[in-house]
């Protein structure tokens, strides 16, 4: 095997960690209520923490990653959460949780950014969108294990040991990619240049600023039920045992593994990202509104086709990413991707945390109810159609593809 290839496999898996911490929450939910009281709201704060910590860390890393690259980053962020997984698997109230929730929010900061940066440096750039879709499919296989897979492990052996059996997993995975990557080949060189002029030309690019609102939104809405809130959904409002709740999520997951690899050969294919990126979003628009017609007697067939392509159509937000490298010089390519990423991840935070506040501010005794969810996706429909008509005012990246 190249390095090249060593190189991506190694990466994409410390991704797939990356969406297993974040994704976790919402098959052990049940057991966070009980072993760390929570509310609604306190459940929605203790998995908008990761998000926050996340989303933070992308400031630095937007400065940093294309200076002391990927390898390094990676690895020393990744042993903190590490820290922060086993911190979490030892809490027994809402502050410890938060704690080790954050630790894991800063150790996976890198774990998507440095992947990608690492195949703009190893890989042709005609190949980046394919690729890109194969690491955001590695991700979801990571947001799989986070469902039916996960809830077995903790049925037999509880959520606390699980936590710590991954975190030792981690650490096996983080010291190969180290031992193994390398920041680019020796073909290419290096392009030094000055942090703060490169970050003034993101900031003044207007692509960025539209590109940032709409990857806010359309992930922020996602990974608050993916992460969170699908669970409680699927197991308080319609009546699902935590298995099949985790079972119809795994159907989520399955769609991103389709959908991430299939939307980026057809934009690489069709040559845009911008049109993909809003037909996929349009669609997922509709899907959420479609959400507002399930009820406790809706069959699981029913549940497994809206679940399947909520994931299917939200993954053309992924090729985001394959915009914005594209509308910039290649040494800024890890700037303007983590760029972006910020506002991606802070988008988690706010739509966890927001929809909680919403769900029991509107319902206090009900903030888990039917209708609390309906009033959820009506806020999350609403949020992605705006963001689909903005992202008409962006410029395809599609000459640059040719």
């Amino acid at each position: 095997m190249s390095r090249a290839w060593a190189v991506f496999i190694l990466s994409s898996f410390t991704f797939f960690l990356s969406q297993f911490y974040r994704s976790a929450n919402a098959v052990i939910s049940p057991n966070l209520v009980h072993d760390l009281s929570l509310d609604t709201e306190g459940l929605g704060v203790l998995s908008a923490s990761f998000f926050y910590a996340f989303a933070l860390t992308q400031i630095p890393i937007t400065l940093l990653l294309d200076r002391v690259g990927p390898r390094r980053l990676m690895s020393g962020l990744t042993l903190v959460g590490i820290v922060g997984a086993l911190v979490f698997s030892a809490a027994n109230d809402l502050a410890t949780g938060i704690a080790g929730r954050i630790l894991m929010g800063v150790g996976m900061a890198c774990n998507l950014m440095g992947p990608l940066k690492l195949l703009t440096l190893w890989f042709s750039p005609f190949r980046f969108a394919t690729l890109s879709g194969m690491v955001f499919a590695i991700g979801s296989i990571g947001n799989m294990a986070a469902t039916s897979p996960f809830v077995l492990m903790v049925e037999g052996l509880g959520w606390r040991l699980s936590f710590q059996i991954i975190a030792a997993f981690n650490l096996l995975l983080v010291g190969a990619f180290y031992w193994v990557a390398k920041d680019r080949p020796s073909r290419v060189p290096l392009e030094p240049e000055g942090i703060f002029s490169d970050l003034g030309l993101l900031l003044k690019h207007r692509d960025f600023w539209i590109i940032s609102a709409a990857t806010m939104v359309s992930y922020g809405v996602f990974a608050a039920f993916q992460a969170l809130w699908a669970g409680p959904f699927l197991i308080e409002a319609v009546g699902l045992t935590p298995l099949r709740a985790g079972n119809v999520i795994l159907i989520m997951n399955v769609a991103l593994i389709l959908g991430s690899p299939f939307w980026g050969h057809a934009s690489d294919w069709l040559k845009t990202r911008k049109w993909v990126v809003l037909g996929g979003q349009g669609m997922l628009c509709l899907v959420i509104l479609m959400m507002l017609s399930v009820t406790p007697g809706t069959k699981l067939l029913i549940l497994g086709v809206l679940f399947f392509f909520f994931g299917f159509f939200r993954v053309t937000g992924s090729l985001m990413y394959a915009h914005i490298k594209e509308s910039m010089p290649l040494r800024m390519a890890g700037a303007a991707m983590t760029g972006i990423n910020f506002f991606t991840m802070m988008g988690s935070a706010v739509f966890l945390q927001g929809l909680g506040k919403a769900m029991q501010a509107v319902y206090p005794s009900a903030s888990r109810s039917a209708d609390a969810f309906d009033l959820a996706f009506v806020l999350c429909a609403l949020s992605i159609g705006a963001i689909a008509l903005l992202y008409l005012l962006t410029s395809d990246s599609k000459a640059s593809m040719q």
